[in-house]
């Protein structure tokens, strides 16, 4: 036998075993785009004129579909409207509609792209995936004909839905997913589905669910697709407009994916105007990549590496129980300061830290949170406080919230105490929170002076405390153990 006839087992087991390898990590992008937006009018464009600008917006996140392709990158997730923006009516977005079929009817619109009538943006979109072998994840908007025999047909005969599609490395339609929960201004230019959808699809690096913004905050489909269907990375298209102090888009996403326990890949579009910024790479164990600016109008383009199967990765943090620490310990002692401050509308019960260090107890309904901490050096011009909510929220949408929060407020004066602030100067050597949650869908968030996230710096006990490793790196805005009570909607 020749020496290279004896290799070849060898690197025949190599390339094999190289291979298994691969599957078990993949290379992620997310693209935050300065969307083109079109003019604002009441009034249809045309078709042409439509397509003239979605050209425009696909021209800037092809050059990012690239340069993710050029670095390895698997598979990319473009942002919530980065095609054809907003400022619409239901009459005015509909020259920027097309039908977009189910995926079951295999279909590369790159290489048949008038099978089902005109379709130049699924045709674009095919191929850039094909072209440049990348799972490429855009939001674009659905149409459907509709008559009188379906008592639920809008008047205009059609019904219109704001909806994400995937495309494979070979430029096929692989899913295609309608937004469930829209957003308060969104009902007037899209449908509701009949019903919500749990989209999955599978690749060689996991089992990849997809749903939209305000979609993360209810139970369908978002907790369906990873309580029950169990997919390993969520892919999550936004128009995310920032709200200090827990619903940051950096803060909220990577809290969700530690909570949720699976991948988060966040695609935010970008308008400082209108506070829109905020994406990232999440894993369970925190961020692995994020960008936060609201100071230039750029587009940035995000890569890092994830597990495919993180559940199973040795990285995965342990199952929670939230409530268990928080339950089996007697109340800290009261601060006799307690107020009401409102955060985002919601009426928050809170206590001032008005120690360097020690251990305090504020509760609200069946709520009640504990916190124990030391300040690094308090500074008598800032104020912090523990504050509890355990209630329905009610704007923009209605759902129960159960939070504890320690957090910074804007000034000395504690009626400002739950309005945004985006600096401080105070650290913590250290700092231990939990809750008596009735909920098992717990979030938790750090978030440091200058809207920036602590990864690596904070971990969740099984206990369900949330504490730091060491000394804050840098002063602290917010720590938040955010829960939903999906049980109570």
């Amino acid at each position: 036998m020749l020496p290279s006839q004896a290799l070849l087992p060898a690197v025949v087991f190599a390339l094999a075993a190289l291979q298994a390898l691969a599957s078990n990590t993949f290379l992620a992008a997310v693209y935050e785009h300065a969307v083109i937006l079109p003019e604002s009018t009441d009034l249809p464009v045309s078709p042409s004129h439509a397509l003239a600008l979605m050209n425009k917006n696909m021209d800037v996140l092809e050059g990012a579909i690239k340069e993710a392709a050029r670095q390895g990158a698997h598979i990319i997730v473009t942002p919530e409207d980065g095609i054809y923006g907003w400022r619409f009516t239901r009459e005015s977005i509909y020259p920027y509609l097309e039908d977009i079929p189910d995926p079951v009817v295999d279909w590369i619109p790159c290489t048949d792209p008038t099978r089902f009538g005109p379709a130049p943006v699924q045709e674009r979109l095919s191929c850039m995936a094909r072209n440049n072998s990348i799972y490429v994840v855009a939001n674009i908007g659905d149409k459907k004909p509709c008559d009188s025999s379906d008592p639920s047909c809008p008047r205009d005969g059609r019904y219109q839905y704001n909806t994400d599609v995937v495309f494979d490395t070979q430029g096929k339609l692989v899913a295609r997913y309608h937004k469930y929960n829209l957003f308060e201004a969104e009902s007037n230019q899209f449908n509701y589905p009949k019903e919500p959808e749990a989209v999955t699809f599978e690749t060689p690096f996991g089992k990849f669910g997809i749903f939209t913004c305000f979609d993360i905050l209810f139970y369908e489909p978002a907790m369906v697709l990873v309580s029950k269907m169990q997919v390993d990375t969520v892919l999550f298209p936004t128009a995310w407009m920032n709200v200090l102090p827990f619903l940051t888009a950096i803060e909220f996403h990577s809290a969700w994916a530690m909570g949720m326990r699976v991948n988060v890949l966040a695609a935010n579009t970008h308008n400082i105007s209108m506070e829109m910024t905020g994406s990232g790479i999440y894993a369970p164990a925190g961020a692995r990549t994020y960008s936060y600016n609201m100071k230039t109008e750029d587009g940035h383009l995000l890569i890092a590496e994830l597990d495919a199967h993180p559940r199973l990765s040795p990285a995965a943090p342990p199952a929670v129980s939230w409530n268990s620490y928080a339950l089996s310990v007697e109340r800290f002692s009261h601060n006799d300061h307690e107020f009401t401050g409102i955060i985002f509308e919601d009426p928050f019960t809170f206590t001032e830290l008005t120690k360097p260090g020690g251990n305090l107890t504020v509760c609200q309904n069946d709520l009640c949170c504990h916190l124990t901490y030391n300040m690094a050096e308090r500074r008598d011009d800032e104020v912090y406080v523990l504050g509890a909510f355990d209630g329905l929220h009610v704007i923009e949408g209605q759902y129960y919230l159960q939070i504890c929060s320690l957090l910074k407020c804007p000034s000395t004066n504690l009626s400002t105490c739950g309005q945004p602030v985006e600096t401080a100067q105070t650290k913590f050597e250290m700092f231990s929170l939990s809750g008596t949650f009735g909920t098992s869908y717990v979030f938790p968030e750090v978030l440091y002076s200058g809207v920036q996230l602590a990864p690596g710096e904070f971990e969740v006990l099984s206990d369900g405390r949330l504490i730091n490793r060491n000394t804050t790196s840098k002063p602290v805005l917010t720590v938040t153990l955010f829960g939903r009570w999906y049980e109570k909607d």
